[in-house]
C-alpha cells in the first residue's frame, strides 16, 4: 500500500492528474482487479480516498498546477536603449501559485545599467504586460524613437512635463537618467528569474 501511495503522489506531481486504475496494475505488475482491490483497503485505511472511480489524496491536493503562459521575447538593454524587437523564443509556464495572474512576457536582461535593482546579466525578468507604471517601478518602456530599455520609472518633472527613466548602477552611471516626453510603457517588472 505504501508502494502504490508513493506512486500515486509521484504520478500526480508529474502528470497533474491522478493515475488510472490500469496505470497503477501496469506500474506495479498485478492485474486491474488486483490494483482496484488495494486501493479500497487503501481507502478504509484512510490512506487516500477512492470513491466512484476517483483518487482524492489530501497531500496532493496541495500541489497547485495551475500556470500562466509567457511568451520569452528576447533581450532587453538594461545600459543604452536598442531598437525594439520582439522575437518568440518560447513559451514558458510560470506556476500561478509563485507569480500570480498575468499577461505576462519575459525578457533576458542584456547590460549593467540596473545592477543596484539586483537585475544581472542573463537574468530572465518576469514583466506584467498592461501594468500602469508607479514612480520607482521598474518598466519597460519605450522612448520617441522606438527604442526600448528596461529603467526606474521616476516619475513626470514638474518642470518640463517629461517622464524620468532612471538608470540605477551609481557605480558607473551616477544620476543618468532617460527623458522622455511620454511614457510609453510595455509592462512592468513583476519577478526575476536569477541566473545564477
Amino acid at each position: 500500500m505504501n508502494m502504490m501511495l508513493e506512486y500515486i503522489r509521484a504520478y500526480y506531481t508529474e502528470h497533474g492528474h491522478m493515475p488510472s486504475v490500469g496505470d497503477i496494475a501496469k506500474a506495479h505488475g498485478v492485474v486491474r482487479s488486483t490494483a482496484y482491490t488495494y486501493l479500497v483497503a487503501m481507502d478504509k485505511e484512510g490512506l487516500i480516498g477512492y470513491k466512484d472511480g476517483r483518487i482524492a489524496d489530501n497531500a496532493t491536493e496541495l500541489i497547485k498546477h495551475e500556470h500562466e503562459p509567457a511568451a520569452l521575447l528576447g533581450s532587453i538593454a538594461c545600459g543604452s536603449p536598442e531598437l525594439e524587437e520582439e522575437n518568440v523564443e518560447c513559451i514558458v509556464n510560470l506556476p500561478t501559485a509563485v507569480f500570480g495572474k498575468g499577461p505576462f512576457y519575459l525578457l533576458r536582461a542584456s547590460g549593467d545599467s540596473m545592477l543596484d535593482e539586483d537585475i544581472c546579466e542573463g537574468d530572465l525578468l518576469v514583466i506584467r504586460r498592461g501594468a500602469d507604471a508607479s514612480v520607482g517601478d521598474i518598466v519597460v518602456a519605450l522612448d520617441g524613437q522606438n527604442e526600448n530599455t528596461l529603467k526606474k520609472y521616476g516619475g513626470i518633472d514638474e518642470d518640463s512635463g517629461e517622464a524620468v527613466l532612471k538608470y540605477c548602477n551609481k557605480a558607473v552611471y551616477g544620476d543618468r537618467e532617460i527623458r522622455v516626453k511620454e511614457l510609453k510603457c510595455q509592462g512592468v517588472l513583476s519577478h526575476i528569474i536569477k541566473s545564477r
